[in-house]
């Protein structure tokens, strides 16, 4: 049995302690198994999921939630690909524009409303626009609340007169509302805005840490979901391994990854491409990747696709030309022991981030960066840790939820430990994807060598391999007899 397929039987046997076992199988049959599907189609869990989840949080709530999805037109670039905002596809499984759900309190709280508890709002259909976009699904569509998997669907006009009703005798309605930081703006403020006219004098509250919460905890779908986006982000890694050598550029690695997540079916890359070389090894956001790869260099790769929205995000760091030297084996032998530390510790219970009793992951790695190995001034490393140890993992790649929370069975983070030295032009970050169960944790990204010996080895081999399809003549070299062998 290979590395893959004993990861896929762990995972298996450990998505049976969170979800049905007969639903699961169905689900993992469906997911992880399936035939990727085209890169502009979302596979979604089925529509009992999205009711589960909404059925959660209408149980937290005392007031109404409204949450309004993407208009499609966030964006004026001929580039723009429409992806549903998150938390409103997390409730809905609805990846079209312009839809608005409606959450109304369980029990007594439900005060003079004898409508559904909840009601999703679609716009009208455009035959004209459909002509250039394609076919949209309406209020009027025959099957269509079978189809979003709700038993009230009304046209988007109408909710203003249902908020009206409403806010007769709820002074509050909870919605996603924009951070002081600005995140999330155009789209939350001007809903917010708008919410701010058609309903004056109706208190708006946030919703977005209870759907936070939720999101945290992922479903045997989502998980199954995850595991795609990180099997085809492991093959591309494993093929940037196989083909890095100096007198390539960074955009040749970064172009060779994206082909491989569009061709598994990824719609879109989790986040912009990050390959730096030498200087730019130690940047940390480095979306350039415009620098040729030289002999000697250290190759920071941090890229990751996104398969039917959900995200991967995985970090290796390479000798150009296949054998780190002296000092860079150092920095990555103690960034790779800082990583097995947090690994070795990784429970239920724990934290990711800092905490004040120093009792977390984050603290592990630091105090091992630490303790371990020095600068060229003979002062310690802790000092080149300049980010958090990890981050949760979803629809978002730093999803959403308190990043700070305690670990607990079901959840998906990234354990990242890194070290960046400009001076040396030396900057080694290992990056991780771990599902935590109730007993510790599944490295999900396990068939991706890791260690400075298992790198070296994949490069040796894909040296090996070019050197034999060389050899064996234009046919077989491809495109690489292009490139510096």
């Amino acid at each position: 049995m290979n590395r893959r397929e004993q990861l896929k039987l762990r995972l298996s046997r450990v998505l049976r302690t969170i979800a049905a076992p007969i639903a699961l199988c169905a689900v993992i049959a469906l997911l992880l198994f399936a035939v990727p599907a085209h890169a502009q189609f979302r596979q979604r869990e089925p529509n009992s999921e999205y009711a589960a989840r909404r059925g959660r949080l209408r149980a937290q709530v005392d007031a109404p939630v409204v949450i309004f999805g993407y208009t499609g037109k966030e964006s004026a670039s001929e580039a723009y690909v429409f992806n549903q905002e998150n938390n409103f596809y997390y409730l809905t499984g609805h990846n079209e524009e312009g839809a608005a759900l409606l959450i109304v309190p369980d029990g007594e709280e439900a005060k003079g409303w004898s409508g559904p508890k909840e009601i999703f709002y679609l716009p009208s259909r455009n035959p004209a626009t459909e002509r250039w976009n394609g076919p949209r699904i309406g209020p009027d569509d025959p099957g269509v609340r079978e189809k979003v998997g709700f038993s009230e669907v009304r046209n988007f006009s109408k909710l203003t007169m249902d908020l009206l009703q409403l806010a007769k005798n709820y002074p509050t309605l909870y919605t996603l509302l924009p951070h002081s930081g600005d995140a999330g703006y155009p789209h939350l403020q001007n809903w917010v805005d708008w919410l701010n006219k058609t309903v004056s004098g109706v208190k708006l509250a946030q919703i977005e840490p209870q759907i936070g919460a939720l999101r945290q905890i992922k479903s045997a779908g989502e998980i199954a979901l995850l595991t795609r986006a990180i099997d085809l982000s492991v093959d591309a890694h494993l093929d940037a391994m196989r083909n890095m050598r100096p007198g390539m550029m960074e955009y040749q690695i970064a172009a060779r990854m994206v082909k491989i997540h569009q061709e598994g079916g990824c719609e879109t890359e989790a986040y912009s491409p990050i390959v730096g070389a030498g200087f730019n090894s130690t940047v940390l956001h480095y979306d350039k990747v415009g620098a040729k790869i030289e002999d000697g260099d250290i190759v920071v790769l941090d890229v990751g696709g996104q398969y039917s929205g959900y995200t991967a995000d995985i970090t290796r760091t390479l000798p150009a030309n296949g054998k780190f030297t002296a000092r860079q084996r150092e920095i990555y032998d103690i960034v790779y022991g800082a990583q097995q530390a947090a690994l070795d510790a990784l429970e239920p219970g724990v934290r990711l981030t800092r905490t004040t009793d120093g009792k977390n992951l984050f603290q592990i790695s630091y105090d091992y960066i630490n303790t371990h190995g020095k600068d060229s001034h003979g002062q310690p490393l802790g000092k080149y840790f300049i980010h958090g140890l990890g981050h949760h993992l979803g629809l978002d790649v730093h999803d959403a939820g308190d990043p700070g929370a305690v670990l607990v069975p079901g959840m998906v983070v990234t354990i990242e430990p890194g070290i960046y030295i400009p001076e040396e032009k030396i900057g080694v970050r290992i990056e991780d994807d771990v599902l935590i169960t109730a007993t510790g944790y599944v490295l999900l990204t396990q068939r991706l060598p890791r260690s400075a010996d298992e790198i070296e080895k994949a490069m040796a081999e894909g040296k090996k391999a070019r050197a034999a399809n060389v050899s064996a003549g234009p046919a077989a070299s491809g495109s690489a007899q292009n490139l510096p062998r």
